[in-house]
């Protein structure tokens, strides 16, 4: 199973890699996909990272999953690529998986994604959920949408992604493995 993590200049560097990570350790195609005008993308915290690919060369088509990591302006930077846009928007349409973490689900609020839907998002971000019901859990699933409060949560969230497309037996064990249960 193939998973896309978007990242943009001023994304948040533990919430974006922690996905990867666990990603990776549950045995899933996890690639990071730049969405700047190069592979490097530097991250709210000034570490650059080489992504994997860049968003030309990334493709919905295998694609189960788009995971927006948070941090600001990553957020803002995403939300502003119109290309990601319209594949957020054929993903919901079409059911697929949408993943986001901290202030990153503003991307999916502003767009009407999370009408009716729980979500959560950074503390203070809540009014770009448009019409969602702020969940009280660090990380809500609510139909084909995963998302996290924020950075101290990156492992919880990233997990979440792992029991959402392989199963809790597997993020259990993932977990186990990284001594977190």
């Amino acid at each position: 199973m193939s998973v896309h993590i978007y990242l943009a200049d001023g994304f948040e560097e533990i919430e974006a890699l922690t996905a990867v990570d666990v990603l990776r350790r549950a045995g899933l195609d996890a690639k990071t996909v730049s969405v700047m005008d190069e592979k490097i993308v530097e991250g709210a915290h000034g570490v650059r990272v080489e992504a994997d690919l860049m968003f030309s060369e990334s493709s919905a088509a295998g694609c189960q999953m788009i995971v927006l990591p948070g941090g600001m302006p990553g957020a803002a930077n995403l939300q502003n690529h119109k290309e990601l846009e319209r594949r957020i928007l054929s993903f919901a349409e079409k059911g697929k998986w949408l993943a986001a973490i901290c202030a990153a689900p503003m991307v999916y609020g502003e767009l009407g994604l999370l009408k009716n839907r729980e979500a959560i998002c950074y503390p203070g971000m809540e009014t770009h959920l448009k019409g969602a019901k702020i969940s009280a859990e660090n990380v809500a699933k609510d139909g084909n949408f995963v998302t996290g409060k924020g950075p101290g949560l990156a492992a919880e969230f990233a997990l979440k992604l792992v029991e959402v497309l392989c199963g809790k037996e597997k993020a259990d064990a993932v977990a186990a493995d990284m001594l977190l249960k």
